[in-house]
């Protein structure tokens, strides 16, 4: 009993260490950048690392339920690039009212991330191909669609999304960001969904015994990052007043960055939305605070690569140890 007992501590420690890290890790480099910075500690700047991080917490929130479900997609940026595309040329050389124009580049992300769910969930392929092969296809058509140039003079009334702010500076990205954040909290936290999600993360095997649906949970994931991967086609294009088909290059690598940073477990099963929020912030606030301190944009690159590498073996010598403890 007391070696039971022990060992349901230590799951507990666990649990609460996972848990707490992100914010750790990010109260950490906050401070840091605070005294290091005396441009840093200002709303102005607040608000401009919420900008910045907007769009890759919206694709991180999609990113973070694939994770869970021991997946991955690399076509997260890609399905931005094509909403966003998408949008910007409807709603100009096509003609098409703004409101149908955002609708259909948000479709036809969500209906990529469906295709991805079904190439991996009834298919059977691997995450890492199906989702790379899509990635490229979609690389292809937002090139044919904007002929491999920048699209502007997009109506200011799909721009102002990712561009203006309301009252006290607050960006309406931001907004919209804490919106999407919201909605994968719920849905990750209250739903038969988000149970069935990290269930099947956790074990496959044991989920489908339970009656998981196993083919349906990850499609609706694949199609709910191909949903948060459309409105983040929005937003982006919004920030940048344009289009072009090379926008979302790496976003797919930040997305993923940010989920592991804020403590969600690579191989699936465990994880929350809340920390993924916290791993956007931290990107957030490195990468403005690196860029006030005049360090040069190779230089971040090689810094944000050392704080995943940190994050992702710390959390494995924590899952280490805890399966040395329990046995």
């Amino acid at each position: 009993m007391s070696d039971e007992s022990g060992g349901m501590k230590i799951g507990r420690v666990g649990v609460v260490f996972r848990q707490s890290s992100p914010i750790f890790i990010f109260a950490g480099i906050f401070i840091l950048m605070s005294i290091a910075s005396p441009y840093f500690f200002a709303w102005r700047n607040f608000m401009n690392v919420l900008r910045q991080s907007a769009v890759i917490g919206i694709l991180a929130m999609g990113q973070a339920l694939v994770i869970m479900t021991a997946g991955i997609d690399l076509s997260v940026g890609s399905m931005m690039t094509l909403s966003g595309c998408l949008i910007a040329t409807a709603s100009t050389a096509w003609g098409l009212h703004p409101v149908i124009a955002v609708a259909t580049g948000v479709s036809a992300a969500t209906l990529v991330g469906l295709i991805n769910g079904f190439l991996t969930a009834k298919v059977k392929l691997y995450d890492f191909i199906a989702t790379l092969g899509t990635k490229t296809a979609i690389d292809g058509v937002a090139l044919l669609i904007t002929d491999g140039l920048p699209v502007s003079k997009i109506p200011p009334s799909i721009t102002v999304i990712g561009g203006k702010a309301i009252s006290a500076g607050i960006p309406i990205a931001a907004i919209v960001f804490a919106l999407i954040a919201a909605a994968a909290i719920i849905i990750l936290g209250y739903t038969t969904f988000g149970r069935n999600a990290l269930a099947i993360g956790g074990n496959s095997e044991a989920a489908r015994v339970s009656g998981v649906d196993i083919t349906k949970t990850k499609i609706m994931a694949m199609a709910f990052c191909g949903l948060c991967s459309g409105i983040g086609g929005i937003v982006i294009v919004g920030r940048l007043n344009s289009a072009n088909a090379l926008m979302g290059t790496n976003m797919e690598l930040n997305s993923i960055a940010a989920v592991v940073i804020g403590g969600t477990s690579i191989n699936g099963g465990q994880g929350t939305m809340f920390g993924t929020i916290i791993g956007v912030l931290t990107m957030g606030v490195l990468q403005n605070g690196l860029e006030l301190l005049n360090i040069s944009s190779f230089w971040q690159k090689f810094i944000l690569g050392l704080v995943i590498i940190a994050v992702v073996t710390l959390d494995t010598y924590r899952r280490k140890k805890l399966d040395a403890d329990r046995r």
